[in-house]
């Protein structure tokens, strides 16, 4: 499944990136986000696989495409074919007012797994804590900040001064923010993007150490199939403050509300696909480039079963006889 599908995952995180990025700083959100949607959607079909989106925009009757149970791919408009079944998790556009602003680190983003390799999350809130390969296993969601940032700096063996934590910044995490300044360790506080901050605690070279906080639950998914093909680590636990929420769990299943979920209680495949696009410029990759003789996009492309994590920088030419090829 890796081998057949990377690339094509990679021409639909593509495309829904350029059509988002096509709206950057316009202050429209709910264009670009679905801009994005529609490109992801259309590429999706394109693709040889009898796909099924479990984590996507919403329920039909609240989002028209990239709905939770839809079908996509090739098998869904009846083409013939022995085609693979596929989970499949998406953000088209993770950011959606840092697209609209202009500000960085949004991304359009999608996570495969064979069927049953993600978990189908309901959308609520999720307590989370995310760390890279060296720090997996030092961390525990339910310990005093100070002692998590700790054994951040034990395993980085640094001080807990060069530490930097990311937080979305939202009044809820009051109490968070002032934890983490009191014991020592500094802050980027950031508008939106959660996932992408996930990705940069596992990646050695971001300058981030760890992600804190509360976000959501389908981003947590997503960000746990990225951390398993990086072996970092994410634990996590829904939060269930309302009786509809409760309602909501028990519809997919979910018996346990205080369950605390590891990386691979989130994402339990086997053969998982995870890719991402930069929209705008960001600490991981760069945002969408127009020029005079083409796009250039820059992507993130991880595969867990072939162990492979790929950087890719593309540059899709204007159909025209005189177009150049530039180094950059």
């Amino acid at each position: 499944m890796e081998t057949q599908l990377s690339l094509e995952f990679l021409r639909v995180v593509e495309q829904a990136a350029i059509a988002a990025a096509r709206t950057m700083g316009q202050g429209d959100r709910h264009k670009a986000d679905d801009v994005a949607v529609e490109a992801m959607r259309q590429v999706m079909d394109s693709v040889s696989m009898d796909g099924t989106i479990v984590i996507g925009e919403g329920e039909r009757d609240e989002a028209p495409m990239l709905f939770i149970g839809e079908k996509v791919g090739a098998a869904r408009l009846g083409k013939d074919g022995n085609f693979p079944s596929v989970d499949i998790a998406v953000d088209p556009l993770e950011g959606t007012n840092l697209c609209a602003t202009g500000a960085p680190n949004a991304i359009a983003v999608l996570a495969a797994s064979e069927k049953g390799g993600l978990l189908h999350a309901p959308d609520l809130y999720m307590e989370k804590i995310i760390v890279g390969p060296t720090c997996k296993g030092a961390v525990d969601l339910d310990a005093p900040v100070i002692d998590n940032l700790r054994a951040i700096a034990k395993r980085l063996d640094r001080d807990v001064e060069d530490l930097v934590v990311i937080v979305l910044d939202r009044p809820r995490h009051e109490k968070l923010i002032n934890d983490i300044r009191e014991a020592g360790a500094r802050i980027r506080l950031i508008g939106d993007g959660d996932l992408s901050a996930g990705i940069s605690a596992a990646v050695v070279g971001t300058g981030v150490h760890a992600v804190m906080g509360t976000g959501g639950a389908p981003e947590g998914v997503l960000a746990a199939a990225a951390l398993r093909c990086l072996n970092g680590q994410i634990l996590a636990r829904l939060v269930v403050s309302k009786p509809e929420h409760q309602e909501r769990l028990s519809k997919m299943g979910i018996r346990d509300s205080k369950r605390i979920y590891d990386t691979e209680d989130l994402a339990p495949g086997k053969r998982i696909i995870f890719a991402c696009t930069g929209v705008t410029e960001g600490n991981l990759l760069r945002g969408v480039r127009f020029f005079g003789e083409g796009i250039r996009t820059h992507s993130l492309i991880m595969t867990l079963e072939q162990h492979q994590v790929r950087f890719i920088d593309t540059v899709h030419l204007e159909k025209r006889p005189d177009v150049k090829v530039r180094f950059f």
